[in-house]
């Protein structure tokens, strides 16, 4: 998706961009990033424990259609925030910016922080799945009839919640909140120029070629695993398996229940809202039939119809928020995995280097065994011995190429040793920030659950409040109806 620009708005006419196009994100929220950090002082928190220095409220509305009747057109939103951080120079900064900027950000935070779990943008094919093809015949014809118009709008509300998730999960994250990319991005007024100096320039230093790059790929195997594995990462990766797994399998209960409820499907028995409505329509057939009762028929018509647009209503502003919102906070928990995964490759790395250092190691002190003659004693077996004598044949046997050969050894054992205690450092600092990552992620994923199932509850209590309503307006109209006998 980062290859496309920007929406599956390209083609709407934007008469009042402000409203009622955006759900209203400005109250504000609480918890972990949203408030200063007041825990205690670094000895009273944990050692892996985050920090917070303050607050970052973060809001997207207002999509606007740039460059209309051009080729070049695009959807611009405005990304605003409240913040008390000393890195922005005002407390209420603003900007517009479009989906490729959301883009850009996301993938160069991917590069300055990759210790740091960075969230993913939304998937615009999946938003497709809930609001349809722009391009297909059949969303072209729904347009013409004037129902294409009133599902952009829920469209609009899904990709303005998932850009402000996204946002928000920034936010609330110590480090990527503090960030200058992240403080560019809502304050910049010449953001490509800036977009242009962070790529030439950087954070920080460029990586070069370590010595655990110019190893043989003979020695680091793709699919080689972490021979002592840290107990704490491997709770953690269990428990994202069952995080996972659940949203899985709510994904697919809850996308067969939006499927069965209104998915389109044409066929008999298939599609719970197209059923009302065609039996609406009977009901309303059979009134002009009988004519003793067809007022009363007419009302229980209006009433299917009524509960046909209400449950068209959960579909569009319960059931498919909540689905994207779930698929959402599975790609999030990609992106963690992804930390834990990187962790164990940082440890990988101390580990083939550890064993390539003792196989320097030994060689180095073969050849010492060699020349001082005491050979028998390496105890190095068939491989010293089969080693020997293919030097032995290639004329390189002698003491003064074994000499050489241990000047050279001594040398790479020297590099070794260096790059050992650097992989070691860096594993062993990689793996306390991942620790941390893990709690940042764990405050993250508690908010928004409860946030996540709250809407759920709140829109499934509203819809069946309102279908009770009409429901019980009806029940008198047909309770007054006399049959006779």
């Amino acid at each position: 998706m980062h290859g496309d620009d920007e929406d599956v708005f390209d083609s709407v006419t934007w008469e009042s961009p402000s409203a009622p196009y955006h759900t209203d994100h400005t109250v504000q929220p609480s918890g972990p990033g949203f408030k200063q950090s007041t825990a205690g002082t670094e000895d009273e928190r944990g050692p892996h424990d985050p920090k917070w220095e303050g607050y970052l409220i973060v809001t997207v509305k207002d999509p606007v259609k740039e460059l209309a009747e051009t080729k070049d057109a695009y959807v611009s939103y405005l990304v605003s925030a409240k913040t008390n951080l000393p890195i922005f120079s005002t407390p209420n900064p603003s900007s517009r910016r479009r989906f490729q900027d959301f883009v850009f950000l996301r993938d160069h935070l991917v590069k300055d922080f990759p210790a740091c779990v960075v969230p993913a943008l939304p998937d615009k094919h999946r938003l497709e799945y809930f609001t349809g093809d722009r391009f297909s015949p059949e969303f072209m014809e729904r347009r013409r009839l004037e129902y294409a118009f009133r599902r952009l709008q829920p469209c609009l509300r899904l990709i303005l919640d998932s850009l402000h998730r996204f946002l928000e999960r920034i936010s609330r994250h110590p480090t990527l909140q503090r960030s200058t990319l992240v403080r560019a991005f809502f304050e910049s007024t010449e953001w490509h120029v800036h977009m242009h100096q962070h790529l030439a320039h950087p954070p920080g230093p460029e990586p070069t070629p370590g010595l655990i790059d110019n190893i043989s790929d003979t020695l680091l195997n793709a699919f080689a695993r972490v021979r002592k594995p840290d107990e704490r990462f491997l709770d953690m990766r269990e428990s994202v398996d069952k995080f996972e797994d659940g949203l899985v399998v709510c994904e697919r209960l809850w996308g067969r229940v939006r499927n069965r409820t209104n998915g389109g499907n044409f066929a008999p028995g298939e599609d719970l809202t197209a059923d009302y409505h065609d039996l609406a329509v009977a009901v309303q057939g059979l009134g002009f039939l009988e004519s003793g009762i067809t007022d009363p028929l007419n009302h229980f018509s209006n009433t299917l119809l009524e509960f046909s647009a209400l449950l068209r209503h959960k579909t569009q502003t319960t059931t498919d928020p909540f689905l994207v919102h779930l698929h959402s906070l599975l790609t999030y928990s990609h992106a963690n995995r992804a930390v834990l995964k990187l962790r164990d490759q940082k440890q990988l790395d101390f580990e083939e280097l550890s064993d390539y250092l003792s196989g320097v190691t030994q060689e180095r002190d073969r050849l010492s065994a060699v020349i001082s003659g005491h050979a028998g004693s390496t105890g190095l077996g068939l491989s010293a011995y089969l080693k020997d004598k293919v030097d032995a044949l290639r004329g390189a046997d002698d003491d003064r190429s074994r000499v050489e050969k241990m000047r050279k050894l001594d040398v790479k054992i020297k590099e070794l040793q260096d790059a050992v205690t650097t992989a070691h450092e860096t594993s062993d600092a990689f793996s306390d920030e991942t620790l941390r990552e893990q709690t940042i992620f764990q405050y993250t994923k508690e908010a928004e659950m409860k946030d996540m199932l709250g809407n759920l509850a709140d829109g499934e209590i509203e819809f069946y409040q309102s279908a009770m309503e009409e429901w019980e307006r009806i029940i008198p109209i047909i309770q007054r109806i006399r049959v006779d006998v």
